[in-house]
Parts: structure tokens; sequence; C-alpha cells
């Protein structure tokens, strides 16, 4: 299917015409060009004010996982130690990220239908093992868990620990992510969910430690994060970025800062609280063992009683809403609506909704 009628799937989501208009234009070479360059430290600044931080942003031309990798192989070696939290898909993913490149690992998981439930367990383990990183995701996608990163950055600012990598790709946006707040070295960030671009640009904090870190390993390669620290300031990028991608996620951004940030969280906060009350009215039981624990971007529920996920979907797309399904263990058993960005909108969801 081209095109939607009511598009409620977890990313890529619905592009706003605003953003659409963006690549309505014949950009010049953005490796020359000087009103690129302006427009780069315009797009990372604003990026800068959405993540709560005084640290660098990056932004690579390429899908969310492109930053995912490059925080990795940029600040990571063989021997390093890494910590993964992980509620789920995503934060389990780390685990075999950090052993390709020859990282020794160590994890702690929780069941994924709750969020950080032993704080006290992580810390026995980060005393332990003493890594060289944590990684955590702020919002599981699969899942709709929100993970705090609070007491996670204060462990790690307690143990000394030199690098907090989180995955906000899902979040950003849609709720309060507090770089800065939380002591997080590298945030990682993707232009298709929250930002409602096409999945076509990632962005990342740097804290001044990562940088020293990715300085000391020097890894070569085209997801490598060194080569961006003075691109902007140097008008040398080490590939040609596309104009276009910057465009659009910095009208993107530029959207979110207009509305307000906080107002943005609370519109993201109001239609999750109506899509989970319309399922729960609708018999269909959330995934999440505590509602509290759920994203205010996305909602996991399970496959209502009596179908497979793809006669419910069927049903669904009939009707002209389009859902999520799910990975891993949850296939078939869970299905996800993302209400984030542009797919956030009441008015929208109290229409539509009605359908089921």
């Amino acid at each position: 299917m081209e095109k939607y009628n009511y598009g409620f799937f977890p990313g890529p989501v619905s592009v706003p015409e605003r953003i659409i208009r963006m690549s309505n234009n014949n950009y010049g070479s953005a490796d020359v060009e000087p009103e690129f360059f302006e427009l780069y430290k315009r797009c990372s600044g604003n990026l800068q004010k959405i993540f709560n931080t005084q640290n660098d942003v990056v932004v690579m031309t390429g899908e969310g996982m492109l930053v995912l990798w490059s925080g990795i192989k940029s600040c990571l070696q063989k021997g390093d130690r890494v910590l993964c939290i992980s509620t789920g898909l995503f934060g389990t993913g780390m685990i075999d990220m950090a052993k390709a490149v020859g990282c020794e690992t160590d994890s702690v998981i929780f069941p994924s239908d709750c969020s950080f439930e032993d704080m006290d367990l992580i810390e026995i383990k980060i005393a332990d093992f003493r890594p060289k990183m944590i990684t955590a995701v702020h919002c599981e996608t699969p899942s709709g868990i929100l993970n705090d990163m609070t007491r996670l950055g204060e462990l790690k600012k307690k143990y000394n620990i030199p690098l907090f990598y989180v995955d906000a790709v899902s979040s950003v946006g849609g709720t309060h992510v507090d770089v800065d707040k939380h002591n997080i070295d590298i945030c990682l960030g993707g232009s298709q969910k929250v930002m409602s671009c096409p999945p076509n640009s990632c962005f990342m904090s740097v804290s001044a430690r990562a940088w020293e870190i990715a300085e000391e390993i020097n890894y070569q390669g085209y997801d490598a994060l060194l080569p961006f620290r003075d691109a902007a300031e140097h008008g040398y990028f080490p590939y040609t970025q596309s104009w276009v991608n910057i465009a659009q996620l910095n009208e993107a951004a530029e959207m979110i800062l207009e509305e307000g940030l906080d107002n943005a969280i609370k519109r993201h906060e109001m239609c999750a609280e109506e899509i989970r009350s319309r399922l729960k009215s609708a018999g269909i039981k959330l995934f999440p063992r505590e509602e509290r624990s759920s994203s205010p971007t996305v909602t996991a529920a399970y496959v209502p009683e009596g179908y497979t996920w793809d006669v419910f979907d069927k049903k669904m797309r009939d009707k002209g809403i389009v859902l999520g399904g799910n990975y891993g263990d949850l296939a078939g058993k869970v299905f996800r609506v993302g209400h984030m960005g542009s797919q956030a909108n009441i008015n929208t969801i109290k229409k539509i909704w009605n359908l089921l």
C-alpha cells in the first residue's frame, strides 16, 4: 500500500505536508555551499534543544541504525567491557553489536512487559563488572515500554563509567529526553519516528568524554563519528551530505520547537491516553504489565482473542487503519499503535478509533 488512509504504524510515520514541501527544491551542492553548512549548524542546534543538552549533536545521512553503529564502533574496541541493560529486542540487540566489535559483554535483562524493575541488581552488576560503556533503550518500540534513565545516569556518575549510550530513536521529541540531566554521553535519534520525516537521516548527541574516546580509537569507516567533530566549522564532511534530508529534519525540529517541546510532549501523552482508553473499551488488553510503563509514543497490546494477527490486521486495514505487527517472541501475539509525531493527533484519533 503506497499511502495509508489512517496510518498508526510505529515508524516510519506519516510525513506532514510542510516537511514534504522541503523536497520541492533543486538544492545546490552540500559539499561547497555556505548555506548548507549554516543549515546543518541550525539543525544541530535545534536538536540540542530537543535533547536538552549542551553537548554537540551530529547529523548523518542514513537510517537510524547508522548512528547506533557509529556510537558503538567509534567508541569501543576489542576487549572493552560493555554492560547492556535490556527490556526488549533492541536492548538485547546491543549485546550482539558490542560483540561484533570484539567487546566483552555482560547484561541485565528484564522481561519485555516491564521497565527497569531492579536497580539494585543493576548497581551490583556495574560495581562488579566495571564496564567502559552502559547501554540502554529509552523506548522499546516492540513492547511499548518507556525506561526511566534517571537512576542509570546516577549510577554512571557514581561509578565513573566513561560512557552511557542511550537509544532514544522512538522517544525523542515525544517525551522528555534529558541528556545532560541523566549524564548521557551518546544519545541516538532518527528522522522517521516522532520527527515525522522519511527514514533518511539520523542524529546523536556526543559528550566531551565521548569525543575524547573517539579520538583515542580513531575508527575509520563510513559510519565513523570522529570526522563529524569539526565538519560544519571546517566546511568539510567525510561524505556528501543530503541537503534535502537535513532541510527536512531541521523543519521537523522547528515544528516541534514552534509548538513548544512541553506542549508536544503533552500532546503525545494525551493521544496515548486516548488510544489506550479506546483499546481497553474494545476489550483489548495492553501488553505492558503496568500502564505507567507505557511510552507516550507507542502502545503495544495483545492481538484480540479469537483473531490471528493476519486476520486482525486485515480487518483494521479494511477500515483504513494500519497498525504495526511485531518481532521475535512477540510476533503474532502483540501489535503496536504508533501515536508519534504527525500521528499524535487527538482529533483524528477520536474520529477514526470509533471504527474499532
